[in-house]
């Protein structure tokens, strides 16, 4: 499909890619893939236990006591689908289509993010035309879920003291910072008692979701949250018990869909119908710039053997409408930038507790803490608890940096313009990997990913070509 675009060598291990499942939490194949790349090159592998791969290739001619360069980047994706999607994700290739300056994959996410990192690697190290100094590709796993790859990634066999990270979205932004995070999952305890009355499924669907660190900003709508606000105005005029709450399947992307099964009377039913109605109008009212085709439906489904009680149907209800979802702070230092955030990614009902798992960002560890705090506070007084995991650092902004430096000077003699210096309201490896690597200088960088974590996701052939040019001159450079 891909074997057309320029530059071809990128986009042929890019395809490739897209033909191994490789969802977080299932890269042995892909991490495999780069192992055999590397020894059918006679070139220094190293996989370790956790599937993370460092693959090392020399300096070509008159560069071979350049500096070294480590490529980084991760090679699982988020695995989002159309709600009639069939596809399997683990273990079927993506469908690609081009559209325009634009590659897709067909009702799935793409892979862009980081697959795109790992194919210019590839193609550095396979081209005979690229200059550069010793290559270090550092490929690390379950970045998507909680970059326990970076965590766990022995650095001590690196020997590079620049590290570009190839995990942004958006050419010519080259970033120097990250906000830290930790997922926070809230368990609220589930009681159960008999099923009694009619079984109703309301849906919210039709969101636009995305990623929850690049694009909270834009105040798009939480499914997960649109289902407490409604739950919490059918309870004002209507007797209910939930039977389950689900939303939600990543807990960095924005929750697109939430369905609830609830009981009621036969004779509210109508009532139900005629709030979903009126709910439903108002939050297109409220998202219609950032999510027109909000929907709100109600349909009877085959009753249930049991429900939560009364009581646990409050504090579920009591939790989803109170906990805070979206931006919480702004950056004061850098203007347009997001400093604190949450996400409110996961909804899941169990047969021992209804639970939530949010991801708290913020560049400011005490605000982030506050937050996680607020969380805990309005989860206690619902009967429940919570548990932080995958906590990751911040990466700080530094005062000097060559590599920063020279990034923008050979940007501007490429393309004869500034490109933006900036930090990310979103968790990327190079806060990890600092922490370990205290002298090694960074940046990253990326071409134009657009809607990542989606099914809609895309990226800009012409921005590939673009950016890969730039990687090409900078690696040139660095001497």
């Amino acid at each position: 499909m891909l074997e057309k675009l320029q530059p071809q060598n990128v986009f042929y291990f890019f395809e490739e890619m897209t033909k191994i499942p490789h969802g977080s939490g299932n890269e042995k194949a892909i991490s495999d893939y780069l192992v055999n790349f590397a020894k059918e090159r006679g070139l220094e592998v190293i996989q370790d236990d956790i599937l993370n791969v460092i693959i090392k290739a020399p300096g070509t001619d008159g560069y071979e006591n350049a500096p070294t360069v480590i490529i980084q980047g991760h090679m699982d994706m988020v695995c989002e689908k159309t709600k009639n999607s069939t596809h399997d994700f683990m273990k079927d290739p993506l469908k690609l289509r081009i559209d325009g300056d634009y590659v897709y994959a067909t009702d799935t996410t793409l892979g862009s993010d980081d697959g795109i990192a790992v194919a210019y690697g590839l193609a550095v190290i396979d081209s005979k035309d690229v200059a550069h100094g010793p290559i270090e590709l550092v490929v690390t796993i379950s970045e998507e879920t909680g970059m326990d790859g970076a965590a766990a990634l022995d650095t001590s066999v690196l020997n590079g003291k620049i590290l570009l990270n190839i995990d942004s979205e958006e050419e010519g932004i080259f970033l120097v910072s990250c906000a830290g995070g930790v997922n926070t999952i809230a368990n609220i305890k589930a009681e159960w008692e008999p099923f009694n009355g009619t079984a109703l499924k309301l849906e919210v669907s039709g969101l636009n979701g995305g990623h929850s660190g690049m694009e909270i900003i834009k105040q798009r709508a939480n499914a997960n949250k649109l289902m407490g606000r409604l739950l919490y105005i059918l309870s004002k005029e209507v007797e209910f018990n939930i039977v389950s709450v689900n939303g939600g399947t990543k807990h960095n992307a924005i929750a697109r869909d939430c369905e609830a099964i609830i009981t009621v009377l036969e004779n509210d039913f109508k009532k139900v119908m005629d709030i979903c109605k009126n709910t439903e109008e108002i939050f297109k009212s409220e998202y219609r710039v950032e999510d027109p085709n909000v929907s709100v439906s109600t349909e009877k489904v085959q009753s249930s053997e049991r429900q939560l009680t009364k009581c646990a149907t409050n504090n579920v209800v009591n939790f989803m409408v109170a906990v805070p979802d979206g931006v919480q702070t702004m950056s004061k230092d850098i203007e347009g930038l997001v400093e604190s955030s949450l996400n409110y990614g996961v909804l899941v009902t169990t047969d021992s507790e209804v639970k939530s798992t949010l991801a708290v960002r913020s560049s400011v560890k005490s605000k982030r803490e506050a937050i996680v705090d607020k969380i805990e506070c309005i989860v206690k007084v619902n009967g429940g608890a919570i548990v932080n995991e995958n906590e990751y650092p911040a990466w700080e902004y530094e005062e000097d940096s060559k590599i920063r430096d020279l990034c923008v000077e050979t940007y501007k003699k490429l393309f004869d313009k500034e490109p933006q210096i900036n930090a990310i309201h979103a968790g990327l490896e190079c806060g990890l990997l600092k922490e370990k690597m205290k002298d090694t200088e960074m940046i990253s960088f990326g071409p134009a990913l657009m809607d990542v974590h989606t099914a809609n996701e895309h990226m800009s052939i012409s921005s590939v070509a673009r950016m890969w040019n730039f990687l090409i001159e900078l690696l040139k450079e660095i001497k």
